[in-house]
């Protein structure tokens, strides 16, 4: 590795880095539990978080670079205990360019149930497109976790996925929208829960999501309007 290709891996190493302050931020993980990947764009790599690392030491220098079998190719440490999984649905799922997996209280709670969380509120319709979807159980270590989530989210327009007893994936078209996805599914998850506390919520019409889906995903945000540069 040199040259162009270290400065793109360096890039990764600080986005990776930094967006890991993103799931201390937003509660979504506790201790040393949970992770964020990248893939490296144009090359068979990806860069995770080292295994059981405290949030506050992490940055750009202990990221670890990995093949997509898992296997650390940089870094002095050991890479997280999910990077099977991870490697899995980058080997997957070429599209997917961030994952990230998270012990998120409420979201995990549901997984716990083996129960998917159902569309009632219109931000689920935007992010999600429909119910949050649960994927079978798996150990840690292999790569079961990720042929589940791949399994789970094929064909599905939901980014997120609850592993049964286990906790919460996202994928993204790069990490910073799988976190987004992390931090939108705890959200939903906590209003589900309170929804179920207070009684039976109001249905949504499957026409009635399609079309916020399509709105939030396709119209919603900012365009821009100045032309590609060379």
């Amino acid at each position: 590795m040199g040259g162009r290709s270290d400065e793109q891996i360096w890039r990764i190493r600080e986005d990776v880095a930094r967006l890991h302050a993103e799931l201390t931020r937003y509660r979504l993980v506790a201790w040393t539990a949970g992770n964020v990947s990248a893939r490296v764009p144009g090359r068979d790599l990806m860069v995770i978080k080292p295994s059981g690392v405290d949030y506050d030491d992490l940055a750009p220098e202990n990221m670890v670079v990995c093949d997509l079998d898992g296997v650390a190719v940089e870094g002095d440490l050991s890479p997280s205990s999910d990077t099977a999984a991870h490697a899995y649905v980058y080997r997957a799922m070429p599209e997917v360019g961030g994952v990230v997996h998270t012990h998120s209280g409420y979201a995990t709670a549901w997984a716990a149930r083996g129960e998917p969380i159902p569309c009632h509120l219109t931000a689920q319709a935007d992010e999600f497109g429909g119910e949050i979807p649960v994927g079978p159980f798996a150990l840690i270590g292999g790569d079961d976790i990720g042929k589940g989530i791949v399994e789970t989210l094929a064909g599905h327009r939901s980014p997120a996925v609850l592993m049964r007893n286990h906790g919460v994936f996202t994928i993204g078209r790069d990490a910073r929208a799988a976190v987004k996805a992390a931090v939108m599914c705890e959200d939903v998850a906590r209003t589900a829960h309170l929804t179920r506390a207070l009684g039976e919520p109001v249905p949504m019409a499957a026409a009635d999501v399609d079309a916020l889906h399509d709105r939030y995903q396709n119209v919603y945000g900012q365009r821009s309007t100045f032309p590609a540069g060379p």
